[in-house]
């Protein structure tokens, strides 16, 4: 965590991926992961079939979720740290089906389609730079009702009263091999997306999930020293 954690809230941290909790919405406020391609490369010896969704007994039962929040909700219990970044063991993968690092998701169009493209693309981005940080989280955002007045509302599930986003960000810094920095970031609305939207229609200035998150990623890099953010010259 060199570049600075976003917030410091209560930080849990595994093998292979940091994360801070929200306990009044019994989602995570964020996941921090550093990928490389020797991390995310296939590793014939892990079995994800073998892990299972398991409440995270670090975390007082009054603020935990359970998997009977999720039956029948209609969401998918949907990785903020993606299993797939963390095949280099079999324990590392493990540790992503805590249900600390999941929140209520849309399964088909967004869980198990256009968000799954944006995890794909992340791993991608290890070919190209050397270390890979990325950062992912809910948002609740608001939006404008009938009466003309902003409001931000968002569903429940469960006897805990799990939280569901409105929508999600990654915000992701690649470095290279001379150690330039770039930024991308991204906000998707938790909902059905087609399959044909390009990636880059949910590039937004990285700010503005820091202002309606709460948050501050990469606070110890000056912005100044970033090289490109969202492919363009900083």
């Amino acid at each position: 965590m060199k570049y600075g954690f976003p917030s410091l809230d209560n930080v849990r941290s595994f093998d292979d991926y940091v994360l801070s909790y929200d306990r009044r919405n019994r989602v995570a406020h964020w996941v921090f992961e550093h990928l490389t391609k020797e991390s995310v490369k296939y590793n014939e010896s892990v079995d994800r079939s073998l892990c299972n969704f398991t409440p995270d007994e670090s975390i007082h039962h009054f603020f935990r979720s359970e998997n009977s929040d999720y039956l029948r909700s209609g969401y998918d219990r949907g990785h903020l740290a993606a299993a797939g970044n963390h095949k280099h063991s079999q324990k590392h993968v493990e540790q992503t089906f805590f249900l600390s690092n999941m929140a209520p998701q849309v399964g088909v169009g967004f869980n198990r389609d256009s968000w799954n493209r944006l995890e794909k693309y992340v791993r991608k981005l290890t070919k190209v730079y050397k270390n890979v940080y990325c950062c992912t989280g809910p948002l609740y955002l608001p939006r404008k009702e009938a009466d003309g007045k902003n409001y931000i509302k968002y569903e429940v599930i469960g006897a805990n009263h799990v939280a569901v986003p409105t929508h999600f960000f990654k915000v992701l810094v690649g470095e290279n091999n001379s150690g330039e920095l770039h930024m991308e970031a991204y906000v998707m609305p938790n909902q059905v997306i087609e399959n044909g939207v390009p990636l880059s229609n949910f590039q937004v200035p990285p700010e503005s999930i820091e202002r309606a998150a709460g948050l501050l990623f990469f606070d110890n890099v000056a912005r100044s020293k970033i090289k490109t953010i969202n492919g363009k010259k900083h």
